[in-house]
């Protein structure tokens, strides 16, 4: 070896020791006509909290709740997006409906069987988002009644790559709402409130 290069003392690894995580700081309060990506979890700064599709609910719903987050992103075996699951797929009718239409109990409720496929998906582009402002992507997501959008990046050989997201109920909080209720409608109600009071 060159003797220029001197190797680095190595110490031992202290008990307790933690490690680095990504962190995106938004700000606190926004208005509907600041930029989006004031609302928007950037992927390249945070790290998405991500499942298989052969995971059993009650796990991911488990791991929902360890992160605090009310939305996975369902990777298949090649870590491509295959879904999303949501607390809303957990919590409402869809389990229900799996159990009498397949049988069985809860604990056979696989991720696969409630999650929304990749093929109902549908996502926004971050050049429009980059554009557009916080009461757009409210009214985008009004619109398809959804608490969450998706946000690609599209390559120049025409692949995505999912670069961020939204959620309202994060949005409603940045705008100062008080959120009581993660039903979607409430949460657009206490929005509209906070507008109103503008």
């Amino acid at each position: 070896m060159n003797k220029e290069y001197q190797p680095l003392q190595n110490f031992p690894l202290k008990s307790g020791a933690s490690f680095a995580r990504p962190m995106q700081t938004l700000p606190e309060r926004v208005k509907l006509n600041d930029p989006a990506i004031d609302v928007m979890t950037d992927l390249n700064k945070v790290s998405v909290i991500g499942v298989r599709a052969k995971t059993s609910m009650e796990k991911a719903n488990a791991k929902m709740i360890r992160y605090g987050v009310r939305m996975l992103l369902v990777l298949d075996d090649n870590e491509q997006l295959a879904g999303l699951l949501t607390a809303n797929d957990v919590m409402g009718e869809k389990p229900m409906r799996f159990l009498q239409h397949m049988g069985g109990t809860h604990a056979d409720i696989m991720v696969r069987d409630i999650m929304h496929t990749q093929r109902e998906l549908e996502v926004l582009k971050i050049e429009e988002v980059r554009h557009a402002k916080v009461g757009q992507i409210v009214a985008t997501l009004k619109k398809s009644n959804r608490q969450h959008a998706l946000v690609v990046a599209e390559g120049a050989d025409g692949r995505q790559t999912v670069c961020g997201l939204f959620s309202i109920t994060q949005i409603a909080r940045q705008l100062g709402a008080q959120i009581h209720s993660f039903e979607l409608a409430r949460t657009f109600a206490e929005i509209e409130a906070v507008i109103a009071r503008s």
